[in-house]
């Protein structure tokens, strides 16, 4: 008799995957989580003594339960046909060509996984999606799942996650709802309770959210537009208050302060990046189209056009201010993360800030705690098209340090792109002794001390802060 009361299979071992199934594992003793994967590397990263992703509490959860009842394995064939409920975690980017480019998802790598479990399994299972897809993918999963010769029965269950990189271990711990969508037919609603008592726990049933499969597809690509459009909403009032004199901070709190509004994701910044947001836009946004919703795909369209006006707006910043030119000049980029905590580049505005400085010929010199320089540079070409070809000085211009207070030394500037708490911390005495002069500190988080480093000799620019330049009557608050 098996010592275990369920037995899930994970197919995916990246940021989605790798991480619930450790927290599942922690939560579950009596659940038996095996997380499988193709890649060898990947899964000798998690054997290892250091995942091969960074986030804050990971590696404690994983040491709790590896070996215990948590596995990770490339023997993907045994490992499904061992579970009772499979988890499909894997990539699924935006499409780069063919119909749907530059905005629909590619789900191959799902169908890829659902026509696997239907060759492999000798009986029926439950099979989670857990990655970000379009509305009615489940339904394809399911086409294939049940077109088989076997006669297995299958159900298919829609379970987004909603975690946020940086935050993700104290998301899935404590998660402020669970999302379980099924047929809504006596043995998809079976299914849904046997996923809803997996998750019971540790999770309160009342954020146990049960509905049906597009419902809950569909909220998962709410969830991030809505959570990106109030980003880029305020990114374009820090624009208005550069041109005006007003302070973004101030604009935040006031707004914020509003019940109806709330205070979250309220803060003005370079840009937002991360695997999900713009994805999930840019599916949205197809979606519309294809159900002829012009001008519904045409207004979330607007949330990607505004993030990208704002990159570009900051990089236009740095070089008007440092005279017209960088050509030549040493830069130091402090952060390379899309955000704090995480050692995630995919979308980062780093990237791109990165990318319009090597065509102005500048001298980058770039400081990220977690960020390693192989992936910064398969970043920038799969996101930006740069590489040693497109770009024969890459290499050369661009230089990775592994101290800030290197990376600034000699700099005619210093850029802020990712809100690191070390950055609030260094000793910018020193930084700015150590400078070519003027010293440039560009904020593209707003998280430093602005009017401290006026004192110190900097010449400061932030998102959505008055220039005192140009509004001397202006009250910098920070």
């Amino acid at each position: 008799m098996s010592k275990f009361d369920v037995k899930i299979c994970c197919i995916g071992a990246g940021y989605v995957g790798g991480p619930t199934m450790a927290v599942i594992a922690k939560m579950c003793p009596k659940i038996r989580v095996c997380v499988v994967d193709l890649s060898q590397k990947l899964i000798d990263g998690w054997n290892s003594p250091t995942p091969p992703i960074y986030e804050p509490g990971l590696k404690e959860v994983v040491d709790t339960a590896r070996g215990r009842n948590l596995f990770f394995s490339t023997d993907i064939d045994t490992e499904i046909e061992l579970a009772d409920i499979i988890f499909i975690s894997v990539n699924t980017p935006t499409k780069v060509e063919g119909i749907g480019a530059g905005r629909a998802a590619n789900i191959k790598n799902c169908e890829l996984a659902a026509r696997n479990i239907a060759k492999v399994c000798t009986s029926g299972k439950i099979v989670v999606e857990k990655s970000t897809v379009p509305v009615r993918t489940a339904d394809a999963i399911r086409r294939i799942l049940t077109c088989n010769e076997k006669g297995h029965k299958y159900q298919v269950l829609s379970n987004p996650e909603f975690l946020a990189e940086g935050t993700a271990i104290d998301d899935l711990e404590t998660p402020s709802r669970v999302l379980i969508g099924g047929e809504q037919t006596p043995e998809g609603l079976a299914a849904i309770q046997k996923l809803v008592d997996v998750y019971t726990n540790w999770v309160p049933k009342d954020k146990v959210i049960a509905t049906n499969l597009w419902s809950s597809e569909c909220s998962k690509l709410v969830a991030n537009a809505f959570l990106a459009q109030r980003v880029s909403s305020i990114n374009s009032i820090s624009a208005l208050c550069e041109a005006t004199g007003a302070n973004i901070s101030e604009i935040s709190r006031a707004v914020g302060t509003d019940p109806r509004i709330g205070s979250k994701f309220l803060q003005a910044s370079v840009g937002f990046g991360g695997s999900c947001f713009q994805k999930d836009i840019l599916n949205l946004v197809y979606l519309c189209e294809t159900f002829g919703l012009h001008e519904c795909a045409e207004y979330w369209n607007h949330v990607i056009k505004m993030n990208d006006y704002q990159k570009k707006r900051f990089s236009k910043k740095m070089v008007s201010s440092m005279f017209n030119t960088v050509t030549g000049k040493k830069i130091a980029i402090l952060g390379v993360a899309f955000k704090k905590d995480t050692g995630d580049v995919r979308e980062t505005a780093s990237v791109f800030i990165c990318r319009d400085l090597l065509a102005e010929r500048a001298k980058i010199h770039v400081y990220d705690p977690q960020v390693l320089r192989e992936d910064m540079f398969a970043e920038m070409d799969y996101t930006c098209g740069v590489n040693s070809t497109t770009c024969p000085h890459l290499e050369t211009s661009i230089t990775t340090e592994k101290d800030p207070y290197e990376t600034c030394e000699g700099a005619h500037a210093v850029a802020v792109l990712t809100e690191w708490d070390s950055f609030k911390t260094l000793d910018y005495e020193r930084v700015f002794k150590s400078m070519a002069k003027p010293a440039f500190i560009f904020d593209g988080r707003n998280i430093l001390d602005h009017k401290k480093l006026r004192k110190i000799g900097f010449e400061v620019h932030a998102i959505g802060k008055p220039d005192p330049k140009l509004f001397p009557d202006s009250v910098i608050i920070s």
